[in-house]
This record gives C-alpha cells, sequence and structure tokens, in this order.
C-alpha cells in the first residue's frame, strides 16, 4: 500500500471510537502518508424552517459546521503530534456517498477508508447504503474496516476471478496481487489466494445419461488450478497458499476467510450502477456482504466513477 499517500478518512461523529482512523493512522505512519479526516452533515430542517430567514439559517447552518470542524481537529491534534499530515473538511450535502466521493477527489485521495457497523445480536457486519454506493461508484480504493486491529504476522485473502479471460479481469487480478504484496510487506503478512468454480449443472447430469460429470469437474478444477497457479507463480505466492474451491465465490470466500482467520479480504469489483446493480449485483457484492473482516474493494483502472468534481 505504500501507493495509498493521500487516504480520505470517513469519521462517524455517533461513535466514540474511530476504526476507520486507527487503520489510516497505522498506514500513514507506515508509508509516511497524508491524511485527510472527512465527515459529512445535514439537517433537513435548516434548509426548510419558515421561521428564520436566510441569514439565521446560514449562521445555524455554519455553527453546526465549525462545531463539527472543532471535532475533527480534536481527532487530527494527536496524530499531528506524532508527525502525520493531517488535514480536515466538514461538508454540507444531503446525500453523503457523494459527499465522501467528491472529497477524495478534490483532495486528489488514492484510498477511502471507512468504518463498518456491527449489529450486536448477530455479531455480523453491516454495510449501509452509503457503504454500497461508495463501493459501486467511488473511482478509487475503498477500505471498510472493523474495530479489530490488524496482527504482524497476519493473513491477507486475494480474490481472483480465472474464469473470465477478458483484460479487464486478468488486469484487475494483477492489480490486487500487486497491492496485496505492497501491504504484506510492510506488516509481514502472508498472501493467500481463493478462487471458486462452479460444480456440474445438475440438469446436465440428468439430461445427459452419458455425460461424465465427474471427469467434467476434475477437468473445470484442473483449469482454475493452472490458471491460480500462473498468477501465483509470477507474483511468488507458494502453492500451499492457493485455495481452488468448488462452490459460488459469495459462499467460498467468506467461508475461508473464516477459516484462515484472515485479517482483510481484497476483492475486484467492475463497478456496476444505475438499474442493474439494483437488481442484478454482482460477485463482488454478494461476497462483501457475508464476510467478517476488513475489505479491501478496487476496480479497473479504466473505471469512470458517475461522480465527478
Amino acid at each position: 500500500m505504500s501507493e495509498y499517500q493521500r487516504i480520505l478518512v470517513v469519521i462517524d461523529p455517533e461513535r466514540e471510537t474511530q476504526p476507520a482512523l486507527e487503520r489510516a493512522a497505522f498506514l500513514a505512519k507506515k508509508n509516511g502518508g497524508q491524511l485527510t479526516l472527512t465527515l459529512n452533515i445535514f439537517d433537513f430542517s435548516y434548509e426548510m424552517t419558515s421561521l428564520l430567514s436566510a441569514e439565521d439559517r446560514e449562521n445555524l447552518r455554519n455553527g453546526l459546521i465549525k462545531q463539527r470542524q472543532t471535532q475533527l481537529e480534536a481527532l487530527a491534534v494527536p496524530l499531528r503530534e506524532q508527525g502525520v499530515q493531517v488535514d480536515t473538511s466538514v461538508n454540507w450535502h444531503n446525500r453523503p456517498f457523494e459527499s465522501i466521493i467528491e472529497q477524495a477527489l478534490r483532495s486528489e485521495s488514492n484510498l477511502i477508508i471507512k468504518s463498518t457497523h456491527q449489529h450486536d445480536k448477530l455479531k455480523s457486519v453491516i454495510f449501509t447504503p452509503t457503504d454500497w454506493h461508495l463501493l459501486r461508484k467511488a473511482p478509487m480504493p475503498v477500505l471498510l474496516v472493523k474495530a479489530d486491529e490488524w496482527p504482524t504476522d497476519g493473513r491477507i485473502l486475494v480474490a481472483v476471478n480465472v474464469a473470465a479471460e477478458d483484460d479487464d479481469h486478468l488486469n484487475l487480478n494483477r492489480k490486487l496481487l500487486r497491492k496485496a504484496k505492497a501491504l504484506a510487506a510492510k506488516i509481514n503478512a502472508e498472501i493467500h489466494l481463493v478462487n471458486g468454480y462452479p460444480g456440474t449443472p445438475v440438469n446436465i447430469a440428468i439430461e445427459l445419461p452419458d455425460f461424465d460429470a465427474h471427469a467434467y469437474n476434475e477437468s473445470l478444477k484442473s483449469h482454475h488450478q493452472d490458471k491460480v497457479a500462473e498468477l501465483a507463480a509470477e507474483f511468488e505466492i507458494p502453492a500451499d497458499r492457493c485455495h481452488v474451491l468448488e462452490g459460488l465465490p459469495e459462499d467460498v470466500i467468506p467461508e475461508l476467510a473464516e477459516e484462515l482467520d484472515t485479517e482483510l479480504v481484497m476483492i475486484g469489483t467492475i463497478g456496476r450502477t444505475g438499474l442493474s446493480a439494483a437488481l442484478i449485483g454482482n460477485t463482488a457484492e454478494h461476497v462483501i456482504d457475508q464476510i467478517q473482516c476488513d475489505l479491501l474493494a478496487d476496480k479497473p483502472d479504466d473505471f469512470e466513477s458517475p461522480i465527478k468534481i
């Protein structure tokens, strides 16, 4: 992650602890990077109340912004004392994800870090609508973190897609692995690769009596193993850290992450928007909804965000 020199940190004003800030500070100290702390606020009543003049509404809004700015500065001071360069920005915007992406573009950030929420009863990570919008629309990588620290000698699980032969997916695999290698070198972590492949469709086995389902399955598995092995060799990852598993990626990736006690899952997403995202989603989003550790989602280099400044 040495290329992540400018990190945008999304602060949650309702939380006593700030896992996103802790993770960002950790990375900044490792890489000598710069942080921008951002906080989005909006109160519809300030905009619409008829009891106040436009000037009074403006003064009230500025007062609230100043209050939040003071809160951000209080978080920034200890980091500055430790030698970390920290800027702060409070934005008044009625769509938080747009505000975050716009701030990331203005500050030329190459990583967004945001905390996730945990459902206390289910003990599972909950991704908010803002999280989903960031994952789909931010042109830079998004790191969603939970409260646990990253230990030394931990594990990074990189989900690779070797079924697709197009350049977008192949280049995205390599992009993820380059970044995983850079981060692993900083924190002395193991890199593991995971790839899921589909089993033989039941309807084919039923409709074609002469079809050898076992041979087909073994051939498919072998193909995926060979492709993953090629990637692993290119990035000097030991064969025993390559996991090619039968099943849908949204099933095998979270299961393996839990089995390995992984600190971070890295995954690529093409980043659909619009109706297709709402109705169809994609593999990355199904995976994201089930993992219980930190997640780094990245997109192809030619991805264009619908959010501009």
